[in-house]
């Protein structure tokens, strides 16, 4: 079986060669422009909450969802995806021209939703996600990597999602624009379960003392219910069977957690910061099963799942694998460790402020935002040398 991701620490940190590499492998591009996407773009929905701003196209809160799933964190999976596709593969993925091409279709599409025009906005925002699931399909088929075929999927029903929220934006449709979202949220959840399940365990036995266990019936009940909940959604049910099902999800992927040994990781930045992450999996599942039974708002579930699970993963794995795959030290800089402290507070006071003193929820989300913002432009400042100059050991990618 090929290894997740080729990552062998060097020795010693070399200076880079010149060069401009921007283009070179598919995380380069994407997770320096969702880095500084992530920067603005929550800031200015912060704006807008307050009543401080006008409406763009997408108007309020399904601008603000649209945005960080198909516009920051799709560009974050796209561009790990055609880094790590290159590694299960064998075979290129995407880089120089067309993967500048994929950059500008990503740029389009965050342009056009804050223009009037709806059609071209909604074209762009689909081509996104298909280019994308066909960039990554022709090295998975020409490999016959049939163990990764699901992500071309994954990216296929991120399309189908989108096209179904500008659809009901359009008037096209009368099903709401809402079920694309959630449908995208429950799609992103199943990716984090797999590369978490994978890559999580493997970072922790790096560490000395470690042992980072599976069980192969709590593997399948873990991606087992997080499907089952997918389906639920999509098919738009409701109730105490729906509470139960999303309780049982929580508790699978709490116990899978703990048989990660995440109190060995402690010393270990990189690693700690993707078990924390994980942890929000488990805590948003068990809010939103509070939330389907009406004791609590959904809003809080929603972003325990989409600041401190997706952004946390997301903040420690773009430093990580940035790092490793540029031929540096796999060590955390005190620079990534500010930018995982940043991300992660800013889950806490987004979902604990208005969860605990729901008055100051609009204060909480001015206060999340400016953290978010603060983590995720650290991260663009310090890496965008990283990003854009070529590996420190002369080696392609």
């Amino acid at each position: 079986m090929a290894p997740l991701i080729n990552i062998s620490e060097p020795k010693s940190v070399a200076q880079p060669p010149p060069g401009f590499a921007l283009w070179q492998l598919g995380f380069r591009p994407f997770y320096l422009l969702a880095s500084i996407f992530a920067a603005l773009s929550i800031g200015l929905w912060a704006l807008q909450f307050a009543g401080w701003l006008g409406q763009p196209y997408l108007a309020g809160p399904v601008w603000h969802a649209h945005e960080m799933l198909f516009g920051f964190t799709l560009a974050v999976v796209v561009g790990f995806l055609f880094t790590a596709g290159r590694t299960w593969s064998g075979q290129p993925t995407p880089t120089g021209i067309s993967l500048m091409a994929l950059a500008a279709l990503w740029v389009a599409g965050r342009v056009l939703v804050l223009t009037p025009f709806g059609w071209a906005a909604a074209v762009v925002n689909v081509a996104f996600p298909l280019a994308a699931a066909v960039g990554l399909a022709i090295p998975f088929i020409a490999a016959r990597n049939q163990r990764n075929y699901f992500f071309v999927g994954i990216l296929v029903l991120m399309a189908a999602a989108v096209l179904g929220i500008h659809l009901a934006q359009l008037g096209v449709t009368e099903l709401p624009g809402w079920i694309g979202i959630q449908v995208a949220l429950d799609a992103v959840l199943f990716v984090m379960a797999v590369m978490g399940g994978r890559v999580i365990p493997m970072f922790t036995n790096s560490i000395a003392g470690a042992k980072a266990t599976k069980q192969a019936w709590l593997e399948k009940a873990v991606l087992g219910s997080t499907l089952a909940l997918l389906l639920a959604d999509g098919l738009k049910l409701h109730g105490l069977l729906l509470s139960l099902l999303i309780g049982f999800c929580a508790a699978a992927h709490f116990a899978r957690w703990t048989l990660w040994q995440p109190w060995k990781t402690l010393r270990t930045p990189l690693v700690w910061v993707l078990h924390v992450a994980y942890l929000w999996i488990a805590v948003h599942l068990l809010l939103r099963a509070l939330a389907e039974l009406g004791w609590i708002t959904a809003s809080v579930a929603t972003h325990a799942l989409t600041v401190g699970a997706i952004g946390g993963l997301i903040i420690g794995m773009m430093t990580r694998t940035a790092l490793g795959h540029t031929g540096r030290l796999l060590k955390a800089s005190r620079f990534d460790v500010t930018c995982y402290l940043l991300v992660l507070a800013s889950a806490l006071v987004r979902v604990m402020v208005p969860l605990w003193v729901p008055a100051q929820t609009v204060n909480a989300v001015l206060l999340s935002a400016a953290l978010w913002s603060a983590g995720f432009a650290l991260y663009a400042v310090t890496y965008w040398p990283v990003l854009t100059r070529s590996r420190v050991d002369g080696k392609p990618g």
